[in-house]
């Protein structure tokens, strides 16, 4: 099948959106990439969108030479962004590489439209080239290049400039500032309360795009594509804290200002000041066109919430962004980070300090059927709250009988949850239940709250909580210690995993007496280095510590989810 359109820069944030978009729509469409195409047809499959018509080119804008006769609609995503660029490392891409591009489409014997991805900053109305960073002034002189470029040549043009794009994979501009806000790294919010960052997002973005192409009917045409009731960004700040269960900066810190200050102090790179801005954009041409063609925007709070979700969800880019769902939901009061099925789980995943529900993920890729974890309150993910009543909350959805599998802290509330509705579980498995464990002597709990303060690395928290007691493959640092480090970093976090280990070890006795008196079938899992010390029986993981979850998944699946 031979191509009928191209997306330059296919494997980029936007591009790839389009190159989806377009498959989806039945054409035939080439994708450039500068390296391997894996990792554009490896996300496209992820999104379930058939590859059938796609074909996947190398090249690079800045030096140009495709031979793809059959195409007519041209589609230049392809830009190099960044702060911090050299002026020529910026224009090569930027400039040259999108005159390349019109060069190119020149050659076309039925070329139909160039789209050109634009900014939204690009208007006269800006500031002057001598206070832009190389990559603002790049992308400004490449829209009035551009433009000149295609009246030379003849070619119809359309330039389209959005806002900062957000969805799935979007970790940069705006991003910086969600993932400062939820690491308690804002005390200030940069640029004053009036400061308008509008956006846009990138699956409406690309079905704009893809419309362009067939249905613009200038020779000539720039849109502005933007969502105008984006919140100014201290109302935006306080929608996401909010919502995320975090607290929101009360004082602003003006642009002018934020200029005469040295970096080190205020954390603000200076290229992205001019994004700090209260100016408004014309935004009349993209509406009467989207709703020509009955295009939406989706409702601007859930679409910057459910971006909000995805960041958290990839640890801001550094993980892969996991099968959803998931999100932030309000359990007992307690903004609560949820993943999975709440409704008909056949599990239910509760864990233990100092991780999150992240850490059961090997678990669930080995148990094959539906299941719901939940980060505790003022653990992990979740904002603070007690754990009073949460559990009873999280369930109350639940329409089956789940196996509720709690490890070492969340045993308490799990143990808890098993006495007062042993109707509304099948089965109840009990993983390294500290109550049942030697108490840790005073002396070391002082340590590791010592050090829990200090914000360990990974690496360290690894070694202190025992992971090291796995198999020789197992490395020091795994991803769940990684993002159970990053958690324990944010304001609070410590102090209150200290407080929860306090409350469970003052709740020992208790909960044995508990426990014998639990209706529901219990099964007691340890590993074979981190054994009990009462007279229990229990199911043995040869060579594990305290989190076979990540060191044994494997054996754990099979204990929880027998044939």
């Amino acid at each position: 099948m031979q191509p009928d359109s191209i997306v330059f820069g296919g494997a980029g944030f936007i591009g790839r959106s389009l190159v989806a978009e377009l498959l989806r729509q039945g054409h035939a469409v080439a994708a450039t990439v500068r390296s391997d195409g894996e990792r554009l047809t490896s996300w496209l499959t992820g999104q379930g969108v058939p590859l059938d018509g796609l074909t996947v080119v190398q090249s690079d804008i800045t030096r140009l030479d495709l031979r793809l006769p059959s195409v007519r609609d041209v589609y230049n995503c392809a830009a190099r962004f960044a702060f911090g660029l050299g002026l020529e490392e910026a224009r090569a891409a930027n400039v040259t590489g999108a005159l390349n591009v019109l060069d190119w489409a020149a050659t076309l014997p039925d070329l139909r439209r160039v789209v050109h991805i634009s900014g939204y900053r690009v208007s006269d109305s800006g500031p002057s080239d001598e206070r832009l960073g190389a990559y603002e002034a790049s992308k400004k002189e490449a829209d009035a290049a551009v433009r000149a470029r295609a009246r030379e040549l003849g070619i119809p043009l359309s330039i389209a400039n959005p806002a900062t794009v957000i969805g799935p994979g979007q970790y940069l501009g705006l991003a910086d500032t969600v993932s400062d806000l939820w690491h308690g790294r804002l005390p200030a919010l940069p640029g004053g309360r009036d400061v308008f960052v509008p956006v846009v997002d990138v699956g409406y973005l690309a079905a704009f795009l893809a419309a362009l192409a067939e249905h613009d009917d200038e020779r000539e045409n720039a849109y502005w594509i933007l969502d105008d009731r984006t919140p100014v960004l201290s109302h935006l700040d306080r929608l996401l804290a909010a919502h995320m269960g975090v607290r929101a900066p009360r004082l602003s810190v003006p642009v002018g200002l934020l200029r005469r200050l040295p970096r080190a102090l205020t954390g603000v790179d200076p290229e992205t000041l001019p994004f700090l801005s209260t100016d408004r954009y014309d935004t009349a041409s993209a509406d009467i066109f989207a709703k020509r063609l009955g295009l939406r925007m989706p409702p601007i709070e859930a679409a910057l919430t459910t971006w909000a979700d995805d960041l958290v969800a990839a640890r801001f880019g550094a993980t892969p962004t996991p099968p959803g769902p998931y999100g932030y939901q309000t359990v007992a009061g307690v903004r609560t980070w949820v993943a999975g099925d709440r409704e008909r789980p056949a599990y239910v995943l509760l864990h233990g300090l100092p991780l999150d529900s992240g850490s059961w993920e090997h678990v669930i890729d080995r148990l094959g059927a539906p299941v719901l974890a939940a980060d505790l309150p003022g653990l992990g993910r979740s904002g603070p709250g007690p754990i009073g009543g949460w559990l009873t909350d999280l369930l109350r959805p639940v329409e089956t009988r789940p196996v509720l599998v709690a490890h070492s802290l969340a045993c308490l509330p799990a143990l808890q949850y098993a006495a007062a509705h042993p109707d509304r579980l099948s089965r109840l498995v009990l993983v390294a239940p500290a109550f049942l464990q030697a108490p840790a002597s005073r002396l070391s709990r002082s340590r590791l709250a010592a050090l829990l303060l200090r914000r360990m690395p990974a690496a360290r928290l690894a070694r202190t909580i025992g992971l090291t007691e796995g198999p020789a493959t197992t490395p020091a640092t795994t991803p769940a210690t990684t993002a159970a480090a990053a958690s324990l970093a944010r304001p609070g976090a410590a102090r209150r995993m200290i407080a929860a280990m306090r409350a469970s070890h003052a709740m020992r006795q208790e909960l044995r007496e508990l426990l014998d008196r639990v209706s529901v079938p219990v099964e007691i899992v340890v590993g074979s280095a981190d054994p009990l010390t009462v007279d229990r029986p229990v199911t043995t993981i040869d060579g594990a510590g305290h989190y076979p979850q990540l060191t044994h998944p494997d054996e754990l699946a099979r204990i929880v989810a027998p044939v």
